[in-house]
């Protein structure tokens, strides 16, 4: 008597990997894109908590804008005009959301207090984290380019 074979061919098998391989290539680049769009609105908000942090800085310490994004970070529980905590210390260290942040401050009173500054954020890997790059400064007004770091002549969001 012949006993009756039990499971899948390997075609049947081969059918099915085809068929996930193809789900695969269609689903890959649609999630690559959406985590670029997350990494960006992420961009547009930090870049954003950066500005009403400097306003902070300005209104509380009355000595102008930071002068690194350090000093608008830090850590504890006493806040002072090098450790403000006005945001968080990843932001503070320059990185997040595969974002690189640029912070510089610029033009400064007769006492030394910095009037202007400008930021950038900067894909750490342009394609791959991100697509655009932001800049704002001391109006609030978050810019973006497509080619270059994003500059104050660069169009508005």
């Amino acid at each position: 008597m012949k006993r009756k074979q039990v499971g899948f061919s390997l075609i049947e098998l081969l059918i099915v990997v085809a068929i996930i391989l193809v789900i695969a290539a269609i689903a890959i680049p649609n999630f690559l894109a959406s985590r670029m769009a997350a990494n960006e609105s992420s961009a547009v908000q930090e870049a954003r908590a950066i500005t009403t942090a400097q306003v902070a800085y300005q209104t509380q310490y009355g000595i102008g804008y930071a002068a690194n994004l350090g000093d608008l970070g830090g850590s504890g529980t006493l806040a002072s005009s090098t450790n403000a905590l006005l945001i968080d210390s990843v932001l503070a260290s320059g990185t997040k959301s595969g974002y690189l942040f640029v912070y510089v401050p610029l033009l400064s009173d007769a006492n030394g207090n910095f009037i202007t500054y400008s930021l950038n954020a900067n894909p750490q890997t342009l394609g791959s984290t991100g697509r655009r790059y932001f800049y704002s400064d001391q109006t609030a007004v978050i810019r973006y380019s497509y080619t270059a770091p994003a500059v104050a002549t660069d169009s508005p969001l």
